[in-house]
């Protein structure tokens, strides 16, 4: 008994799992919109291509080995300009041959290879921030979607309060026609008022299949799944707040100005290094001898460039352009935001006056509804006023459901521009 009722234990939640996965609050949808995006793939894309393009910049300290190999003619080759007696000297050929292996080991590089490093890392980040803003970007599409569902379940629910009230209103009717004081066709009316409302709800299910099937995809579930989403509580941003990603990508781009500032000074730095010389050819070391031979030189390098002073001082003033122009970029992006958060808080607090009436017009909506049901009982009302009552009672609703989900909407667009959310 006891292996049985565990079995059904948990063939129970085995069924029913599916359907607790369907129970979404909106930071669900976020997150698994973010984690089925095609786009979040770049950023293990990004850490890869940093971390080869690092150990590249590493390698700069390992010997530098180097192979060459030439054969030449010459016209002429120097000779010595008077002759010694009794003395042959066997000057270097005109046809020279050499086969040569180099092998360089850079001691000190003005810290180029450090520096090479910062710029990569600062460039990913660059990278990175970007595709966060890219990815923040999707946030807005999904509430769109979420709460477009959301305005559809409330239509549906005032729907099916007006299919009650109808049904209701059609015993009412029957009643007065048997009793006399209602005509047939008062009855009719209520049925088409009734069909009407049934086409009604049938044109809404299938903009909820439509919706919900839009953000399944999104969010990287079975488009034929029925998805219970959860009313998000209305919670306003802080004020003065803007957390958007945009400003962290500014910030990353500023500090890679600010390597590749720092980077200048390597250019005039001098480069220090050891090297060896291995080779075979003829002639070899010695002019003189006409001959194959091998030889080796070994040393010390020391090169110094200070071309790079000619352009040093434009190469500055061309990073302080770019770091001027990405602050203008910043100012304005901050201008704007904060344009658009002062008027979407402006639409919060209308349509938030806008409520305060709500559930006292259905209250007053509902009280005109009664009164028509007993004036319609009594004789004294016709079916066309009662109806008239039951759609102006109907709208009412709908009008507050329609506030409730327009006034989550509006304070969560609030929260994306001032960036609540961001990761």
């Amino acid at each position: 008994m006891r292996k049985h009722s565990l079995f059904l234990i948990l063939l129970v939640l085995g069924c029913c799992q599916p359907l607790l996965r369907a129970q979404l609050t909106l930071e669900d949808c976020h997150r698994l919109a973010r984690d089925n995006y095609p786009l979040i793939r770049q950023y293990g894309l990004i850490e890869r291509a940093t971390q080869y393009n690092v150990n590249n910049a590493s390698k700069a300290y390992l010997p530098q080995v180097s192979l060459s190999a030439k054969a030449s003619y010459q016209s002429d080759v120097t000779r010595l300009p008077f002759e010694l007696p009794g003395i042959n000297v066997n000057f270097m050929p005109k046809d020279q041959y050499q086969v040569m292996l180099q092998v360089q080991q850079s001691l000190w590089d003005g810290g180029e290879t450090k520096w090479r490093k910062q710029l990569i890392r600062s460039g990913a980040q660059v990278d990175t921030e970007k595709l966060n803003v890219d990815t923040y970007s999707l946030n807005e599409q999904v509430n769109q979607l979420f709460f477009s569902i959301l305005l559809l379940d409330e239509q549906l629910e005032q729907n099916q309060l007006l299919l009650d009230d109808l049904k209701r209103t059609h015993r009412t009717v029957s009643a007065c026609v048997e009793n006399g004081t209602a005509n047939r066709s008062d009855l009719d009316e209520v049925a088409v008022e009734q069909l009407s409302t049934r086409q009604q709800r049938v044109s809404l299910q299938a903009s909820r299949r439509a919706y919900t099937a839009m953000l399944a995809l999104y969010l990287g579930h079975n488009p034929d799944e029925q998805l219970q989403l959860v009313k998000p509580v209305p919670t306003e941003p802080e004020r003065g707040q803007n957390s958007r990603p945009e400003l962290r990508w500014y910030d990353a781009q500023a500090a890679q100005l600010a390597t590749q500032d720092a980077s200048l000074k390597t250019s005039m730095m001098p480069r220090l290094g050891l090297f060896v010389q291995g080779a075979y050819g003829n002639p070899g070391l010695n002019m003189l001898q006409d001959r194959f031979k091998a030889y080796y030189v070994a040393g010390v390098s020391l090169s110094w460039n200070l071309g790079r002073l000619y352009t040093l001082k434009n190469d500055r003033r061309l990073i302080e352009n770019n770091r001027l122009m990405l602050e203008v970029g910043r100012n304005t992006f901050l201008f704007n935001t904060g344009l658009e958060t002062t008027r979407q808080e402006a639409d919060v607090r209308a349509l938030q006056l806008q409520m305060e009436d709500d559930e006292e017009i259905i209250r007053l909506r509902t009280r005109i509804r009664q009164a028509s049901e007993v004036k319609l009982q009594n004789g004294t009302l016709t079916v066309n006023d009662l109806l008239r009552d039951i759609t102006a009672e109907n709208m009412a609703r709908q009008q507050k459901a329609l506030h409730e989900v327009q006034l989550l909407m509006k304070i969560y667009d609030w929260r994306h521009t001032a960036g609540e959310g961001a990761e």
